[in-house]
């Protein structure tokens, strides 16, 4: 392969990928450049071709790979840049671990969330199991210290921990706005220096937003008896809320049961929680492997304004998409539990970066509604082609393995991926991209 990179890089991304992602010797010198990361990255992934095909197929798609990320038109998450091609082989970003309520499984979780943080990934729990603090522990006949006492484990922990050596770990604590400690939780950040770790968000609930726009009072429930504890005016948690974000920049919100009702596989059980940036609702020991688009780069040259390269933009989500499943093919990952929950659904996350630069180019003013319809119709094409990819992979490597108990099944809609667009943050491979970062929610 042609090395045809290099020109491309800016001076910041070539400083980015020095300290984060080029490998390094055992005296931590730099031992690659950028296109020998590409190639790697390329090799690493086209693997997964040669073990679902044959040799020429991944002769052939390494070299489509490569001119794909070399071009920057698709960058695929760090732990992927980071991690493929190399021992530890580590490729996803993001993971949901369960928290029961028991101290063997608290002190489980950790240790688990330490084993995926050391290997590039961000984790995110559901706090809302915890017993409430001040609640009797029958077995021991101690008091509960509650879950935001046991988040602070976590926080500690995680501040001891460095994603794969090279950057500092993320958590996201979910507690649902019913839970008796919800107070205590969104409150949690106005000491200073507590739970640097951590973004934090309440679980709402329907019942909660019926009760704010009612201006009435909502129950507060026990996590394991489901009794209720109290009732709270929702006027004036929401405004707590507010505040507290205001001062803090946490909690936010996750709006749990929309969640739930666009859950492709609500059979498996309720998503409770997601990855530490929220653009990824998943359950339990899942995990999902994320790319994004430089929308930037699809404006045809020559035109005043510019106008969309729609069908090159086509071809890169195809090609985007059948990367990310050959991720999932050549991942090790760092627990059994992780990676069953993650082959067994097969959730992709394909999204964007540069979309304020496109508007740009486009002459499309940011903040117009002109703007808004835009960005609805480029992301329903995205998705849109992005499906059409992976119905293709379904009948070339079968439908993913909990395909019949999913909401597709009923609607004949054969997937290879359970889902498959998420737009994240993108903070540092739109530096290597250089161009403008994501704005981070999940898609429906």
């Amino acid at each position: 392969m042609k090395e045809n990179c290099c020109m491309q890089l800016s001076e910041n991304a070539r400083r980015v990928l020095q300290a984060r992602y080029l490998r390094r010797d055992a005296h931590g010198e730099v031992s690659e450049t950028p296109d020998q990361l590409f190639a790697r990255v390329a090799r690493a992934i086209a693997h997964a071709e040669l073990l679902l095909g044959d040799r020429e197929q991944s002769a052939f798609w390494e070299e489509r790979f490569y001119r794909l990320l070399t071009s920057l038109d698709f960058l695929p998450n760090s732990p992927t840049l980071m991690n493929a091609g190399t021992p530890l082989g580590q490729l996803s970003a993001c993971f949901v671990l369960p928290v029961k309520d028991s101290m063997e499984s608290i002190f489980s979780a950790i240790r688990d969330m330490a084993l995926v943080q050391r290997s590039g990934g961000g984790t995110g729990f559901s706090f809302g199991r915890l017993r409430p603090s001040g609640d009797l522990i029958a077995s021991t006949g101690g008091i509960s210290s509650g879950p935001v006492s046991f988040m602070q484990i976590f926080d500690c922990a995680t501040e001891n921990i460095k994603l794969g050596g090279k950057r500092r770990g993320a958590n996201m604590g979910v507690l649902p706005v019913d839970h008796p400690d919800i107070l205590t939780f969104i409150d949690a950040k106005r000491t200073e220096g507590a739970f640097r770790n951590f973004n934090l968000s309440v679980g709402i609930t329907d019942i909660f937003m019926q009760a704010l726009e009612r201006n009435e009072r909502y129950e507060l429930r026990h996590p394991t008896s489901d009794r209720v504890i109290d009732r709270l005016h929702a006027r004036e948690v929401f405004d707590r809320i507010v505040q507290a974000a205001w001062t803090t920049g946490d909690p936010g919100l996750i709006f749990l049961d929309t969640i739930n009702r666009a859950h492709p596989l609500p059979a498996l059980g309720r998503i409770e929680a997601t990855n530490p940036c929220g653009e990824v609702p998943l359950l339990p020991y899942e995990s999902c492997n994320l790319g994004s688009i430089n929308l930037a780069h699809f404006v045809k040259e020559g035109q005043a304004t510019g106008t969309v390269e729609w069908d090159r933009l086509a071809d890169v989500v195809h090609q985007a998409i059948r990367f990310l499943d050959d991720v999932l093919v050549v991942n090790r990952s760092p627990l059994p539990e992780i990676e069953a929950t993650t082959l067994a659904n097969r959730k992709l996350g394909l999204g964007v970066m540069g979309f304020a630069e496109l508007l740009i180019r486009l002459g499309i003013p940011y903040r117009s509604a002109e703007a808004v319809t835009f960005a609805s119709q480029l992301m329903h094409f995205i998705a849109q082609e992005a499906r059409r990819t992976s119905a293709k992979l379904a009948s070339e490597r079968g439908v993913f393995p909990t395909w019949q108990q999913s909401v597709y099944a009923s609607q004949g809609m054969q997937l290879r991926n359970a889902t498959v667009t998420s737009i994240a943050p993108t903070g540092t491979i739109s530096i290597i991209a250089d161009t403008s970062p994501a704005l981070s929610h999940s898609l429906p």
